[in-house]
């Protein structure tokens, strides 16, 4: 009788917990403190007033809390004081964030002690210690990741005396995606918002094998100076993201711009979302993370891939084809002819052939036959060690030019003086300063340019939606396809000698192939579909070709092309262009152009024009 006494008592004294009265003025005042609209992801609406960038009506306790702060802040301590038998339930367990920034800033020392068993083993499985920002390079294969990717290795105590950060775990945040959207619908969905972002948390090996290995790209990692209490106060904020959907977009409500506001949690007083009003691009946002002071130290991962192009790069023709023979038979491991190389040279052959079976199975299922190779060619290695392997780091991703790009001009289009302005909303062409960004890799989003000529007669030249080139060189061991694609208006020879307005949609895909490290040779087919009111038809297809040399030199890069179309109504339209543009500074460059265009329409026509770009975001 008396325990049971006893429990009533205590479970009384439970209900009796109160919220504080705490004055209307200091609520005012805690409701718009930076860190509560940091927690609640609030912004400044378009007319007035709070909006929160969170899209999931469960994580809000007040009815209006997704736009008034105070509302939430009331609800939330009023939740806190609530009995604590609702264990994982109770709103101290499901917003750890929110109660310990309300716990310091009101001295709330009488709060119920809920059991949050779930929150405290899931905390404790994480451990967070230390954090490290991770950019794996851009992948133009993937809509979503064609300008790179951040996501945040949470690490643990004992990371650097134990070396495991592969137990680490990789926090994450990215568009849920139900289905089996296809590459378009993706690109296009991304753009509009049409996929609900989330938070994840899943161990960092997943995500290495997922960036390095199966997309081959190179990971950077910025080790943060976030101290053990800045750390834990990140994740505990993560908890409460648990399954809460965002709006996500591709150019701004991203990955990285989340993570951000992860940081700001993390280190009060940062201000680093207010830099990316318009877009936030991953290598944008790790440049202003470097700024903010947040980076201690740099590491570099290279992908799969460039350790075997880096290993085989010493390697004759006729080595090269040893390394393809003993990847796809591990008995031309006896063959007379191979045994008769040096030690040394067999040495590098045999860890070729190891490293490009192992790039294949990565793209594929891993069968027995391709165990066994492998087994043999590390059994072999094992007995004749190659030296080691010191990849070369490329020039670092954040020190390139930034991703907006401010354009003027000037120049003359058969005797016809013009001058021409342009705005390119991201981010990187074949000719732009090349400092951190791969030969041969363009991606243009949201390119306009408005020309005026003599007499003040202005015209829109082009508006380009999208423009993305990947000339990937092939060689003896790996053969992946060049393509392109482009869409948008643009201006072309019209019947009466006159410039048209046009819109189009291309694409095209064929081969590059390295001259020397600094120059690529590229030839691929095309395809092309035109509106133009030249035209009978509503729209013109054609087949054709676009072929040409890019070399970087000394003074920046050049590229010279030329292209041709073949429509279906008779109409060709062919062009020879060359373009060389001097890195003044990392974000200055002068571009010099030159162009003559033919069409069986009119005459021939040849343009030259100097244009200064300035890449500021």
């Amino acid at each position: 009788m008396k325990r049971t006494l006893c429990a009533l008592a205590l479970s009384l004294g439970g209900v009796a917990h109160a919220a504080p009265v705490v004055p209307q003025e200091r609520v005012q005042a805690l409701a718009v403190d930076p860190y509560w609209i940091a927690l609640n992801h609030y912004e400044t609406g378009k007319f007035g007033g709070w909006r929160s960038y969170v899209d999931d009506r469960k994580f809000f306790l007040a009815k209006e809390g997704a736009s008034h702060p105070d509302a939430e802040l009331a609800a939330t301590l009023k939740a806190l004081y609530a009995p604590p038998d609702s264990g994982d339930q109770h709103a101290q367990c499901v917003y750890p964030a929110r109660t310990r920034w309300l716990r310091e800033q009101l001295q709330l020392h009488d709060l119920p002690t809920p059991v949050c068993a779930e929150f405290n083993e899931w905390f404790s499985d994480i451990a967070p210690d230390s954090a490290v920002l991770i950019f794996p390079a851009a992948y133009l294969n993937s809509p979503s990741s064609m300008f790179g990717h951040t996501l945040l290795r949470i690490d643990q105590a004992d990371i650097d005396s134990d070396n495991t950060a592969l137990l680490s775990y990789a926090l994450n945040f990215g568009a849920y995606i139900e289905g089996m959207d296809n590459s378009i619908l993706y690109a296009w969905k991304g753009l509009a918002g049409g996929y609900p972002g989330l938070f994840s948390l899943v161990p960092y090996r997943e995500k290495l094998a997922e960036y390095r290995s199966l997309e081959n790209r190179d990971l950077w990692e910025y080790r943060l100076n976030l101290t053990q209490a800045e750390t834990a106060r990140m994740v505990e904020h993560v908890w409460e993201l648990k399954q809460i959907r965002f709006d996500y977009f591709f150019f701004d409500e991203n990955c990285s711009f989340r993570l951000l506001e992860l940081l700001e949690i993390a280190r009060p007083g940062l201000t680093l979302t207010e830099q990316f009003p318009i877009t936030a691009i991953p290598t944008d946002t790790v440049r202003a993370v470097k700024d903010a002071g947040l980076v201690k130290s740099i590491d570099y991962r290279p992908s799969r891939e460039r350790e075997l192009l880096t290993r085989a790069k010493p390697l004759s023709r006729e080595e090269q084809h040893w390394a393809l023979k003993l990847a796809d038979d591990q008995g031309q491991l006896e063959n007379p002819d191979f045994l008769t190389l040096p030690s040394e040279r067999r040495a590098l052959v045999q860890d070729t052939a190891f490293r490009l079976q192992r790039y294949r199975a990565t793209s594929g299922e891993r069968d027995q036959a391709s165990a066994q190779r492998s087994f043999a060619l590390l059994k072999s290695i094992n007995r004749n060690p190659p030296p080691p392997l010191d990849v070369e780091r490329p020039g670092l991703p954040e020190q390139g030019h930034q991703s907006r790009t401010w354009q003027v001009g000037a120049g003359s289009r058969d005797d016809r003086a013009f001058a021409e302005y342009g705005l390119r909303m991201a981010y990187h062409d074949l000719n732009d300063n090349g400092y951190g960004f791969p030969l041969g890799a363009q991606i243009e989003i949201l390119q306009l340019k408005l020309r005026q000529y003599e007499g003040n007669h202005w015209q829109l030249q082009n508006l380009d939606l999208a423009n993305i080139r990947s000339l990937t060189p092939r060689n003896e061991l790996l053969q992946p396809w060049s393509w392109q694609v482009a869409s948008g208006l643009a201006r072309v020879l019209g019947k009466d000698g006159d410039e048209r307005l046009v819109s189009h949609v291309n694409g095209g895909v064929g081969g590059t192939w390295a001259l020397n490290d600094d120059t690529l040779a590229f030839a691929l087919g095309t395809v092309r579909i035109e509106h133009n009111r030249d035209f009978a038809a509503f729209i013109a297809p054609a087949a054709g070709f676009n072929s040409g040399l890019l070399w970087h030199n000394p003074l920046g890069n050049l590229s010279v092309e030329a292209s041709g179309d073949y429509f279906s109504n008779g109409e060709v339209r062919r062009s020879l262009s060359l373009n060389q543009q001097w890195e003044v500074a990392t974000n200055l460059g002068l571009r010099l152009s030159a162009k003559r265009d033919f069409s069986q329409l009119t005459a021939p026509q040849n343009e030259v024009s100097l244009e200064l770009k300035w890449y500021h975001y």
